[in-house]
């Protein structure tokens, strides 16, 4: 009587060691985000360097250099700032507000019935038609920019808030009313915290709408700013100028994103410790 035998595969252990270092892998993930942008760069100057595109329709990336030396000697800087004051002002203001109708709006149904109807048509109408009523009412000062700006930060902090706020579990809600939390504190200390991850993507696209209403407001009205320069590029046929400032416009945009990425992962910290 013959007897099998059976015998398990050898596992195969991962080699640790040979797993490159985590500062390896982070860098190799930026090196890829850095492929396209590098391509495109060397694709264009070897179609304006053989002449297939007109220099004066698309400049060589290696002509822009030089073109941005001209304009930061002049009021590069000054034009930077005063877009980006203009973008964070509007984005203060307009998101402020909307944290404030959005929370109201979220845990009373009658202001929802009230105001809902009334910010969902306001919400639709296209940006660049508050403009010719902004220069009516407030003129071609800053005032006007800033509230254009603000209506742009308004409806995506709104929305998501909103949203936020109705889709918090309600046994966390009848939790707290089962300790006989007072209404205030049932908002500081389970509404709001358990909607902050829709609250910060609201305030994280208002941000980035925000820059998009600032050059909306710039071209119309403006003698300093990243929209005075598109427009002054346009004008002056300079595409050069108008390249440079779409590169500053994505610049900053980013800039700012990453900042409010850094904020939005340290407000919601508590969710790695709720994860461990």
């Amino acid at each position: 009587m013959s007897s099998t035998v059976t015998t398990k595969p050898a596992q195969i252990k991962p080699d640790v060691d040979s797993a490159p270092p985590p500062h390896l892998l982070r860098l190799i993930s930026k090196l890829k985000g850095l492929l396209i942008p590098v391509l495109a760069l060397v694709l264009c100057e070897i179609v304006v360097r053989n002449g297939w595109i007109e220099p004066y329709l698309l400049p060589a990336p290696s002509s822009l250099w030089q073109s941005l030396v001209e304009l930061s000697e002049g009021d590069l800087w000054l034009h930077i700032w005063t877009s980006t004051w203009r973008v964070f002002l509007g984005f203060l203001i307009g998101s402020g507000l909307a944290l404030v109708f959005a929370i109201l709006v979220g845990l009373n149904r009658h202001a929802e019935e009230f105001l809902e109807p009334s910010f969902s048509a306001i919400k639709s109408i296209p940006s660049l038609a508050w403009i010719p009523l902004l220069l009516l009412w407030l003129g071609i000062d800053e005032a006007s920019k800033i509230t254009l700006i603000a209506i742009g930060a308004f409806f995506p902090t709104y929305t998501n808030t909103v949203s936020a706020i109705q889709g918090v579990d309600r046994k966390l809600i009848e939790v707290a009313q089962v300790y006989r939390l007072k209404y205030f504190q049932q908002i500081k200390d389970i509404v709001l915290p358990a909607a902050s991850p829709g609250i910060l993507t609201g305030l994280r696209n208002s941000l980035s709408l925000s820059w998009m209403f600032m050059i909306a407001a710039e071209l119309i009205a403006a003698t300093q700013g990243i929209g005075y320069l598109l427009s002054d590029g346009r004008e002056t046929s300079r595409p050069d100028i108008v390249i440079i400032a779409i590169i500053l416009l994505a610049i900053l945009g980013k800039i700012s994103d990453s900042l409010m990425k850094i904020v939005e992962n340290w407000l919601l910290r508590w969710r790695d410790v709720v994860k461990k």
